[in-house]
């Protein structure tokens, strides 16, 4: 049995439930975290969050997230500089940082990842607006999967939207048709790393039924 799993046994086909530490892991007590030690995020910590994040469903299968690791010093620094200013510190300081992108020719892979329909890598090709709108949803469906395998790993997660997209994607992905999304510190949780828990909307308020 899986650690967070439940004790017992679900039926044949039938999701087994997380257990209240594994969503609290995951969800509940989760947060978004500011600071970090110096400890190093490994290689092999790397592999099984990615391991873990590429199951979401994507439409058609697609999977368009692309994920650059930014570890040198180098590396660092450029990234930096197209940081919002709110944001350049947490970048500099964490351990490891992804970039998260959407790769904008994702349909040359259809034939590989849907091969009962790989017709459609042609209805992709020749829409440059339905392909781009495609990436983005999906790319971003799975950023948000990236973070939960973030914590699913044992590591916290450091999330901002606040840097220059143009910036990045002309300095890191110029060979590339990939465009940027979200910029994600990764790490051990450092000195008073979490601001105070704000609200969240309740389920009546989210929620109609019809």
């Amino acid at each position: 049995m899986s650690a967070g799993l439940p004790d017992r046994e679900s039926p044949s086909g039938e999701p087994a439930a997380l257990d209240a530490g594994a969503r609290a892991l995951l969800f509940t007590e989760a947060r978004t975290a500011n600071t970090f030690t110096d400890e190093a995020v490994s290689e092999a910590q790397l592999h099984e969050l990615v391991e873990l994040a590429k199951w979401p469903p994507t439409s058609a299968n697609t999977n368009p997230l692309r994920i650059l690791f930014v570890r040198s010093v180098e590396a660092r620094a450029r990234l930096v500089s197209h940081m919002s200013d709110g944001n350049k510190a947490k970048t500099q300081t964490a351990p490891m940082v992804a970039v998260l992108a959407a790769d904008m020719e994702f349909y040359e892979h259809i034939p590989r990842l849907l091969p009962f329909r790989p017709e459609l890598r042609e209805v992709f090709a020749a829409d440059e607006a339905l392909r781009e709108r495609q990436a983005l949803f999906n790319a971003t469906l799975q950023a948000g999967y990236f973070i939960l395998a973030v914590r699913a790993v044992g590591l916290a997660a450091g999330p901002m939207g606040g840097f220059d997209r143009d910036g990045v994607d002309s300095d890191f992905f110029l060979d590339r048709p990939w465009r940027s999304i979200l910029v994600v510190n990764v790490g051990h949780p450092g000195i008073e790393p979490w601001f105070d828990r704000l609200p969240r909307f309740s389920y009546d308020e989210m929620t109609l039924e019809i």
